[in-house]
C-alpha cells in the first residue's frame, strides 16, 4: 500500500451521478480533483463506474493511482435498496462489512482503500462498535488508511464512539445545512481532537446564505462567484467541502480557489457567521 496522501481540501462526489458517473469522474480527474468520494451502495452510487473511470486515467492519462485519494463507504441495511444488496443481508454484521469491502476493492479495481467511512451510524452504539472493530482490521491489515463516518449529528455519540475505539475517526463526513446549525458544535470538538470535517450538500442545502448580502458584497469585491466564496471560506477554515457539479465549467472555478492566496480574518468571519460560525 502506498504512503498515505495528503488529505485533500476538495473530494468530488458521486452520489446521484447513476450512468454518467464513468464520464464525470474522469472529467473531474482531467480537470484536477484527485480526492473522490463514492460508496458502495447501488441505491445512489455508480461504484463500478468510479473504478472504471479510475482505471481509464491511471492507464491512459499517466495519472497514478498513489496520486489518487479514494474514499469509499460502508452502508448498513437501513440504506441500501433490498433489491440492490452488495452483500448477504443474511449473514452476520462482521460478514456483511467485510463483504461490502471486498465488493468496493472490486468495482474500483483498486487493492486498498484511502479512507473508508462508515456511512451513518447503525441503530445502536453496541452496533457501530462492532462495525468500527472490522473497520480497524482493514486499516491494521494495511487495506485502509484512514477511518471516518458519515450522517452522525450527535455530538455525545460521537464522543462514546471516539473514547471507545483504538483507530480514531480521522474524517465526520455531514450534511451541512442549517437544520443542524452547520454542526457547529460537532465541527468546534472535531478540531480539538483531530478530526477532518467534510461537508455535503454545501451549496444545494444552502441558498440563502448563498443569495446573501455579505457573499454578494465578497463576491463583487474579489470578482468571483458566491459559490467560490463559500468554497474558499470553508477551505481555508479547514473543512474539505464534497463538490458534486456536473459542469466542467464550475469544476475549473472551484478548483481554482485551490491556488488563492488567504483571505482576511474580517471575510472568513463574516462569512462563517452565516453557518453558525467557526
Amino acid at each position: 500500500m502506498a504512503n498515505p496522501l495528503p488529505i485533500p481540501r476538495f473530494l468530488y462526489g458521486t452520489a446521484w451521478k447513476k450512468d454518467e458517473t464513468h464520464s464525470l469522474v474522469k472529467t473531474a480527474i482531467l480537470q484536477g480533483f484527485r480526492g473522490i468520494d463514492t460508496a458502495c451502495q447501488p441505491k445512489h452510487y455508480n461504484e463500478p463506474q468510479v473504478g472504471n473511470a479510475i482505471a481509464e486515467v491511471t492507464q491512459n492519462h499517466n495519472i497514478p493511482r498513489s496520486e489518487l485519494f479514494i474514499q469509499t463507504k460502508f452502508t448498513s441495511l437501513d440504506g441500501q435498496d433490498p433489491l440492490r444488496i452488495p452483500y448477504d443481508k443474511h449473514a452476520t454484521l462482521e460478514e456483511q462489512v467485510t463483504q461490502s469491502f471486498n465488493v468496493s476493492l472490486k468495482n474500483l479495481k483498486v487493492s486498498y482503500i484511502d479512507s473508508l467511512v462508515l456511512h451513518s451510524p447503525m441503530r445502536t452504539l453496541e452496533d457501530t462498535l462492532r462495525v468500527w472493530r472490522v473497520l480497524e482490521g482493514f486499516k491494521q491489515q494495511n487495506k485502509v488508511h484512514y477511518l471516518g463516518i458519515s450522517n452522525a449529528y450527535n455530538l455525545r455519540f460521537l464522543q462514546q464512539l471516539y473514547q471507545q475505539v483504538s483507530v480514531k475517526p480521522s474524517f465526520i463526513q455531514n450534511r451541512f445545512y442549517r437544520e443542524t446549525g452547520w454542526d457547529r458544535d460537532i465541527r468546534s470538538w472535531a478540531k480539538e481532537v483531530n478530526i477532518k470535517y467534510q461537508s455535503f450538500w454545501t451549496l444545494t442545502g444552502n441558498p440563502n446564505v448563498l443569495a446573501s448580502p455579505v457573499i454578494a458584497r465578497i463576491a463583487k469585491a474579489r470578482e468571483c462567484s458566491p459559490e467560490q466564496v463559500m468554497y474558499k471560506v470553508l477551505i481555508q477554515t479547514g473543512i474539505v467541502p464534497l463538490n458534486g457539479t456536473k459542469n466542467v465549467t464550475h469544476m475549473k472555478e472551484d478548483l481554482a480557489i485551490l491556488q488563492w492566496e488567504n483571505w482576511s480574518d474580517e471575510e472568513i468571519d463574516a462569512v462563517l457567521a452565516l453557518v453558525g460560525g467557526k
